[in-house]
C-alpha cells in the first residue's frame, strides 16, 4: 500500500508539471474552453444539422434535475443544471442568418440564450412559449420526444401534454420528433472539439500505462482491485472523473474458459496478479464535456522473460487487424449493421474470429450516433444499428478476436478499445493504438 501510495505522489508531480504546460487544465481554464466551445458548435455545427435535417425550430425543456440530455449539452459551463423550468427555443431565420436562441426563462442563460419571457407580463410560462412560435410561424418544430434514443427522448410526458396543449390549433401539426436533430448536434464535433479530445485520449492512456507497470503492480502481491481503485483515485487527484466504474480482468493458463460477462462485471475480488498473466482494462474519463473509452493489455513477465510469448503477440496482432478491417469500411452513409457485417464478413474469411461491439463517443460514453454490433447481438441491432455514419464523428472502436492457444489450451481474447475521429474519409486515432503489450516485471526478473 505504501508503494501505491509512494506511486500515486510521483505520479501526480509529473502532471503537476504537465499542468503549466496545459494538458490538465484549471477549472476557470476548462470553463472557458467549455464556453468557447459551445459558441462555436451553435455558430457551425447547429446551423447545419437544422438544416441538413429541415427543421427550422427546435424547442428543447427541462425542468430542475430532471434535465433533458440534449439541454444539458446546451449550458454554459457555470450552469450545473437547468433552473426552475427552462424552456429553449432555436430558430433558424434562413441561409445566411445565425440562429436566434431565446430562452423562455426566469434567466438568460448566460451569453447562450437571451431571456424572452417576463413573467410579470405574462405570468403562464406555456402561453409565453407558444406566443413566440406564433411569432415566428415556423414550418417545422421539433420535440425531444423518441422511441428508440434515450438521448433524444428528454421530454416528460407531462412537459408534453403541456405542451402540445398550449399551441394554437394550426401549429399541432407542425411538431416533429427532433431524434435525428438531437443525435445530429449530440455526435458531430467541432473543430475546437477535435483540438482537446486527442489530449483527453492521452491523459487515459498515460493513466493506463502508469496503471500497467511496476510502480502500480507487484506480480504477486497487488490485486486487481488495487489496480482499479488506482485509476478511481488517480482520476479524481487529477481532477477529472470517470464515467464508468474501471474493470482490471485476468486471462491465464488454466482450465477457465473466457466469460464475457464475468470479464467485465462479476469478477472475483482480491484476484492477485501473477507472473505468466495477462491484464486486462477497461477504463473512461471525463473532461471538458467529453469522453474517452480505452481497453488495454499487459502482460507480467515469467522470471527470465524479457518479452511477452509470441503466440499472445500473435492473437493481439489478430485484434489489431480486425481493427484495420473495422475502420477501413467505415463509410459516410453506410449504417451500423453494414459496417458491422461487412467488417465482420472480411474478418472470418482472413480467419480471424471477431467480435465487434463498437459505439459512437462524445457527450457521452455510450453515446449518440450509428451502433456497430453488440457483443450479445453479432447479427445487428435494430434501429440504432440502422443508423447512419456521418462525417465528424468520434468512436470508441471496441473489439475482441479469440485466438486459439494451445500453449494454453484455450482460446485468448484479446479485447481492445481505442478512440477515433472520423472525418468522412478516413479514420484516425486520437493518440494512437496499442500494438505491444505493457510489461510488467516479477521480482526476480
Amino acid at each position: 500500500m505504501r508503494a501505491l501510495l509512494v506511486c500515486s505522489m510521483m505520479f501526480l508531480y509529473v502532471y503537476s508539471s504537465a499542468n503549466a504546460e496545459g494538458e490538465i487544465l484549471s477549472m476557470k481554464a476548462r470553463s472557458d474552453i467549455i464556453d468557447q466551445t459551445l459558441s462555436q458548435r451553435f455558430e457551425t455545427v447547429l446551423p447545419h444539422i437544422m438544416r441538413r435535417e429541415n427543421i427550422d425550430m427546435w424547442v428543447i425543456m427541462s425542468r430542475e434535475y430532471n434535465e433533458d440530455p440534449v439541454l444539458k449539452t446546451m449550458l454554459p459551463s457555470t450552469w450545473i443544471s437547468a433552473r426552475r423550468h427552462t424552456m429553449l427555443v432555436i430558430y433558424d431565420k434562413g441561409e445566411g442568418k445565425p440562429l436566434e436562441r431565446l430562452a423562455v426563462a426566469r434567466y438568460a442563460v448566460a451569453d447562450s440564450f437571451e431571456k424572452a419571457w417576463d413573467k410579470e407580463k405574462q405570468p403562464n410560462q406555456f402561453k409565453a412559449l407558444a406566443d413566440i412560435i406564433e411569432k415566428r410561424n415556423p414550418k417545422k418544430i421539433a420535440i425531444n420526444v423518441s422511441e428508440d434514443f434515450a438521448l433524444a427522448d428528454g421530454m416528460s410526458s407531462s412537459e408534453k401534454s403541456k405542451f402540445m396543449a398550449s399551441l394554437p390549433d394550426e401549429f399541432e401539426s407542425r411538431v416533429v420528433s427532433g431524434e435525428r436533430l438531437a443525435i445530429g448536434w449530440l455526435e458531430t464535433r467541432s473543430d475546437m472539439e477535435m483540438e482537446y479530445y486527442p489530449i483527453l485520449t492521452q491523459i487515459g492512456h498515460n493513466l493506463i500505462a502508469t496503471a500497467f507497470s511496476n510502480e502500480v503492480v507487484t506480480p504477486g502481491v497487488t490485486t486487481t482491485d488495487d489496480v482499479i481503485w488506482w485509476l478511481r483515485d488517480q482520476t479524481t487527484a487529477l481532477g477529472l472523473t470517470n464515467w464508468f466504474h474501471p474493470t482490471v480482468s485476468i486471462q491465464r493458463a488454466d482450465t477457465e474458459e473466457f466469460d464475457q460477462i464475468k470479464a467485465f462485471s462479476k469478477r472475483p475480488e482480491k484476484n492477485i496478479i501473477q507472473p505468466g498473466d495477462l491484464i486486462h482494462v477497461d477504463f473512461g474519463i471525463t473532461y471538458l464535456r467529453l469522453n474517452t473509452d480505452q481497453q488495454q493489455h499487459a502482460y507480467i513477465l515469467m522470471p527470465g522473460e524479457t518479452d511477452a510469448p509470441s503466440y499472445l503477440k500473435k492473437a493481439l496482432a489478430n485484434a489489431n487487424r480486425l481493427q484495420d478491417i473495422l475502420t477501413g469500411n467505415f463509410s459516410e452513409g453506410l449504417s451500423g449493421n453494414e459496417i458491422l457485417m461487412r467488417s465482420r464478413n472480411q474478418a472470418i474469411s482472413e480467419g480471424i474470429k471477431p467480435a465487434i461491439y463498437t459505439h459512437p463517443l462524445g457527450f457521452h460514453g455510450h453515446a449518440a450516433g450509428p451502433t456497430i454490433g453488440m457483443w450479445d447481438a453479432q447479427e445487428g441491432v435494430p434501429v440504432k444499428g440502422d443508423y447512419p455514419m456521418y462525417e465528424n464523428t468520434v468512436y470508441s472502436i471496441e473489439l475482441n478476436a479469440a485466438t486459439m492457444v494451445k500453449e494454453w489450451n484455450k482460446e485468448v481474447r484479446i479485447m481492445l478499445e481505442e478512440d477515433a475521429f472520423f472525418d468522412g474519409k478516413s479514420v484516425s486515432y486520437l493518440d494512437g493504438r496499442q500494438t505491444k503489450f505493457h510489461l510488467i516485471s516479477s521480482p526476480s526478473n
